[in-house]
C-alpha cells in the first residue's frame, strides 16, 4: 500500500465509506461518483473539507480492497476517525451512493450489510435510512 493515507479525518472516513460502496461491485459508475461529489460539495458536514483529499482517500480504499484483510483494515481506519455519532450519517451517505444509479447490485447490498454490522446501526434506523435513499433516487 504505497498510496495510503496515514490516518483519516472524520470527513475522509465518510468519503471512504462512500467510495467503498461505489467500488464494492468493481464497477464504479459515473452516477455514483457524481453523487459523492455532489454530497461533498453541498452537505454541511463537508463545509470545511478539502475536496482535493477525495482522490487520495479513494486510492486508499482501492489499495485496501486489493489486500486480503483490506475491508477489515478499512473499517478500522473509519472507526478510528469517525465519532460514533456520525455512524448513521456514514450509513446514510453509503445508501445514497448505492442508490444513485437506481439499481442496488448484490455486492453493494453486501457492503451496506457490512457497514450496518461494523457500525452497529439499529435495524429500524437502517430501514428508515434505506427508505430515504430509495425515495431520493427514484426515477420516472
Amino acid at each position: 500500500m504505497t498510496d495510503t493515507l496515514p490516518s483519516l479525518s472524520p470527513q475522509d472516513a465518510l468519503v471512504a465509506v462512500m467510495v467503498a460502496v461505489s467500488a464494492s461491485d468493481e464497477n464504479i459508475r459515473t452516477s455514483e461518483l457524481v453523487a459523492i461529489e455532489r454530497m461533498v460539495n453541498h452537505m454541511p458536514i463537508f463545509a470545511t473539507y478539502d475536496i482535493d483529499r477525495i482522490r487520495p482517500v479513494a486510492q486508499t480504499v482501492y489499495s485496501l480492497f486489493e489486500e486480503e484483510e483490506g475491508l477489515e483494515a478499512l473499517f478500522g481506519l473509519v472507526r478510528a476517525a469517525l465519532p460514533q455519532k456520525l455512524y448513521e450519517t456514514a450509513y446514510a451517505l453509503a445508501c445514497d451512493v448505492a442508490a444513485a444509479d437506481g439499481v442496488l447490485h448484490q455486492p453493494e447490498l453486501r457492503m451496506l450489510e457490512e457497514i450496518r454490522g461494523e457500525m452497529a446501526i439499529d435495524r429500524l434506523h437502517a430501514v428508515a435510512i434505506e427508505w430515504g435513499a430509495k425515495v431520493r433516487h427514484v426515477k420516472l
